[in-house]
């Protein structure tokens, strides 16, 4: 049963939301469900991949909007998953049966193509073609064939498609498109989760170490020249369970949000020379953090940033090297990026996520509603025809 914002907007009152607890969808979902609370929204969040960790399961429970439910299937980017992604698309279709929610919001996009009886928006944060083509330079091989094919086809039926970015959102429409409706939405993160303190000189780098989008090589490789520790944080062990290694980064290993969160609040500069970052919610919180921003020089990057960062090309060791050590040598330039980041930060908040999709929710449930009164009006014989 849907319901109505105080301003009017019409709103779902519950979503069946999906995410994994691999990377930065987890955080995504969270703060956009904890957003919601305030709008009278529940949501019904089914997770698969990994379970959830312990501190996972703590996070979900201080959300009071929220009912966390798992399934342990393999996501569709992984090595073989069809059989398993076909048992979570029974799963998700019997959780939908059993919770009668009003609107449908996919965080991946083959279950974007199941029966569902309620409008469905996927979000696209990322995906395998785009990856492949920023990190490996040419296209996905045909071993990624169905791959592409399903995921086309859970596009291709979804009411909405959301990305944070114009750069995703443009990407998107490239490897699968076209679609029905498009929109960007920015991921927003709780300012109040990440604060400056005494910094301390030392580089933090951070994110799944094991992909290679994220080109924590590249700080590697020149680590041992700079006169300050290079930290990395993060999960070494791909989802397949073979580990990367690093030879002059100090590792922190994976650390908590909490434990993050204090390190961040030290570290003098937050450096990822990405080959490929949709959005990228950890710059996010090291700049809420008062971080030095150094990024690879991505459109995307370049679209949430604009200034408040510095941008170095992902493959060139000594434009970061150079970068790195501008800011080491001066320190109150690297203090003044580090205000400007955090500036720039504060405009991508939960709750202005949440107004977004909001909207959007509402918009969605109109066309339903207008979809299914036209389909009753076709139905219904004319008098004149009786």
């Amino acid at each position: 049963m849907e319901a109505n914002d105080p301003d009017g907007t019409l709103l779902p009152r519950r979503i069946l939301m999906t995410a994994d607890t691999v990377g930065g969808v987890w955080n995504y979902a969270l703060e956009l469900v904890g957003a919601l609370a305030p709008h009278g929204v529940e949501v019904v969040l089914a997770t698969q991949g990994e379970a959830p960790s312990p501190a996972q399961r703590r996070e979900a429970e201080r959300l009071p909007n929220l009912t966390l439910t798992s399934g342990l299937f393999k996501l569709e980017w992984m090595r073989s998953p069809w059989q398993e992604v076909a048992q979570a698309g029974e799963w998700l279709l019997e959780l939908e049966r059993q919770w009668r929610p009003d609107l449908i919001h996919l965080n991946g996009y083959v279950h974007g193509a199941l029966p569902w009886r309620s409008p469905v928006l996927v979000v696209g944060h990322s995906c395998v073609l785009s990856w492949w083509r920023a990190v490996r330079g040419e296209e996905a091989p045909s071993d990624w064939d169905r791959y592409r094919r399903e995921v086309r086809r859970g596009i291709e039926a979804a009411d909405c498609v959301v990305a944070p970015t114009v750069a995703m959102l443009d990407s998107l429409r490239h490897d699968y498109g076209p679609f029905r409706h498009g929109k960007v939405i920015p991921n927003g993160r709780n300012p109040a989760l990440f604060a400056p303190s005494k910094k301390v000189p030392f580089i933090l780098t951070a994110g799944r170490l094991w992909d290679e989008a994220k080109n924590i090589g590249q700080l590697d490789r020149i680590a041992s020249t700079l006169p300050w520790p290079v930290c990395v944080a993060g999960e070494s062990f791909h989802p397949d369970r073979w580990e990367v290694r690093f030879d002059a980064l100090q590792p922190l290993g994976r650390l908590d949000p909490p434990a993050l969160a204090r390190w961040l609040s030290e570290a003098s500069i937050f450096a990822l020379p990405a080959r490929y970052e949709p959005f990228g919610l950890l710059p996010l919180e090291a700049a809420l953090s008062g971080c030095a921003l150094v990024l690879g020089d991505l459109p995307s990057l370049r679209e949430v940033w604009g200034d408040a960062a510095l941008f170095v090309p992902p493959d060139n060791a000594e434009a970061l090297r150079e970068t790195l050590l501008r800011l080491i040598g001066d320190p109150p330039f690297s203090e003044s990026m580090g205000r400007r980041a955090q500036r720039r930060a504060r405009r991508y908040t939960p709750e202005r996520m949440a107004a977004e999709y909001s909207a959007l929710y509402g918009e969605m449930l109109a066309r339903h509603g207008a979809s299914r009164e036209g389909n009753k009006a076709a139905l219904t014989p004319h008098a004149s025809s009786k």
